[in-house]
């Protein structure tokens, strides 16, 4: 008698269980030393069952980071809409991406910390299509910070693209600084507590770049519109 055809339920949560499990073997061998073997042993299936819902590793990796930028896209867009005040809402949106990158390490590490294969990598293969998405996906959330950004600067003190894209990637900097250096462990061998630190680097950076906002304000510059 053939077996009943899965639901879909059951299928979103197969193809769940395997990237969960993919996440966890790259995270121990690297996306070089991981495979669909490897993936299919510690399921206890063979590698063909995994081929019925990811065509090879590439796939899989790809939807690990679409998922990883949607759930920090929808931490981003909830503290967005749950704040009105620009500056409130930013600082918010910085403490999210914080939290982020401590509490999901190996899923923030694989986005971006490790040197792995990135969107231009896959252009003209079967796979770019799936690249895409997760290339939109990421940018969805730059586009959302910075947009937030633009909006805690003062009216009447216009900023431009650019300058507010070089804020995000400033911001980002610093807490990626810290997050990488917490995740690594690296910082435990130069603080004795390096989780103490978080909220301390995080209202630096928040306050030097709500201070460059303030000060242009005062001074009555606008910023560059070349």
């Amino acid at each position: 008698m053939p077996r009943a055809k899965r639901s879909s339920t059951e299928v979103d949560s197969i193809k769940d269980q395997i990237l969960r499990e993919a996440l966890d073997l790259m995270n121990k061998h690297g996306f070089e030393g991981f495979s669909m073997r490897k993936l299919g042993e510690r399921l206890g299936v063979s590698a063909k069952t995994i081929y019925n819902y990811y065509s090879n590793k590439d796939e899989l990796y790809l939807v690990i980071l679409t998922n990883g930028f949607q759930q920090l896209y929808d931490r981003f867009d909830f503290a967005y809409k749950k704040h009105s005040v620009p500056f409130d809402r930013l600082e918010k949106m910085g403490q999210e991406y914080m939290n982020f990158g401590i509490e999901h390490a190996h899923l923030y590490n694989l986005m971006f910390t490790w040197h792995v294969p990135k969107f231009k990598d896959y252009i003209g293969t079967s796979l770019e299509p799936v690249a895409q998405v997760e290339l939109e996906t990421a940018l969805n959330v730059s586009a959302l910070f910075i947009k937030a950004i633009k909006e805690a600067v003062p009216e009447g003190y216009p900023i431009t693209d650019d300058e507010a894209r070089f804020h995000m990637i400033w911001m980002w900097s610093q807490m990626h600084g810290f997050i990488a250096g917490f995740n690594n462990t690296l910082l435990d061998y130069m603080h004795e507590n390096p989780s103490t630190l978080k909220e301390r680097i995080f209202r630096h950076t928040f306050n030097q770049f709500k201070h460059e906002i303030m000060k242009r304000q005062k001074a009555g510059n606008a910023y560059p519109t070349q």
